[in-house]
């Protein structure tokens, strides 16, 4: 028998990538009779299995998961449109008496679900962003990042110029909107977490993550990563979609376009994704409010009790 939760609750467990939270979310939701919810950017998409890293059947241990492979590669998939298809996968998981768990490392999508972000209606323009990726291409991220350097300049200092993906999606909302990304956030920073929100945030010592990130990145190689790109590629799925952007794929296409070696593309995806998961810790630091634990310290038990005190996070 699991043990009995509060109605209403939703569970958040996040964290660094590598640090062990899609085992916390299953073994949560054998205990409480949850089900789990991915908020992760690249496993909505098919195909992707061993870059995005998505549960396998074993690992998800019967526990049914949501927004795991619905889309396909050329979709586009934003915070707004996770904010919807995750409240639509909470109630339908909630109407059949279960409780929700979201899982991931999505910062930005977990806040969109987390403190209810508006978000504008207007579908992002295809064309438009491919515009701005023909930029950084011929004129360099510099240029493109001056761009929005003159467009919101708040948003520009706190992006870095070779993250092109958050810079365009900086530059499009802009462009869609009138308005500056940053001042939207500043005032969606204001509202509250929601009700019934259980927020926590797993972490270790930055020695022992950085040693699994590396062994994480060596056991994609190693189950066929290489080949899953050349599929994708071979599908005609284009190296310039977002889904192919995704920390892992984009390197490993520099290595099939004879752009770099093999060691040296994953030499990379171990650099990038351990950056990756320090810019993570510091968004969770200064973004989000809930509690921190560290993964070895972990026990299931005692992040329920946690759960039933309805301001265990002050």
């Amino acid at each position: 028998m699991g043990q009995k939760i509060q109605t209403g609750l939703t569970f958040y467990i996040t964290g660094p990538t590598a640090c062990g939270k899609t085992k916390t979310a299953v073994e949560l939701a054998k205990l409480i009779g949850g089900e789990v919810i991915s908020a992760d950017s690249a496993q909505i998409y098919k195909y992707m299995d061993i870059g995005a890293a998505k549960p396998t059947e074993e690992e998800m241990q019967g526990i049914r998961h949501h927004l795991i492979g619905e889309l396909e590669p050329d979709a586009e998939y934003s915070a707004a449109m996770f904010q919807r298809m995750a409240r639509e996968a909470a109630d339908d998981i909630r109407r059949r008496g279960k409780t929700p768990i979201v899982a991931g490392g999505s910062g930005f999508y977990l806040n969109a679900l987390l403190y209810d972000t508006a978000f504008i209606a207007k579908e992002p323009n295809k064309n438009t962003r491919e515009n701005y990726m023909q930029i950084a291409e011929q004129y360099g991220n510099i240029y493109l990042h001056n761009l929005l350097l003159a467009k919101d300049p708040e948003s520009a200092a706190s992006i870095h110029a070779n993250n092109v993906k958050r810079v365009i999606r900086a530059l499009m909302f802009f462009d869609e909107t009138g308005m500056k990304l940053s001042a939207h956030n500043s005032e969606q920073a204001k509202k509250q977490m929601s009700e019934g929100a259980r927020l926590f945030i797993l972490n270790m010592d930055r020695p022992l993550l950085y040693e699994r990130i590396n062994q994480r990145v060596d056991s994609m190689f190693a189950k066929g990563l290489v080949d899953e790109v050349q599929r994708l590629l071979d599908m005609g799925f284009s190296e310039r979609l977002t889904s192919m952007q995704a920390l892992g794929y984009k390197e490993t296409i520099d290595y099939l376009k004879n752009r770099c070696s093999l060691n040296e593309a994953i030499d990379k995806i171990k650099c990038a994704t351990r950056h990756f998961a320090k810019r993570q810790l510091t968004w969770f630091r200064h973004k989000c409010g809930g509690v921190w634990i560290d993964i070895g310290d972990l026990h299931i038990i005692d992040l329920i009790d946690m759960a039933k005190t309805s301001n265990f996070w002050k």
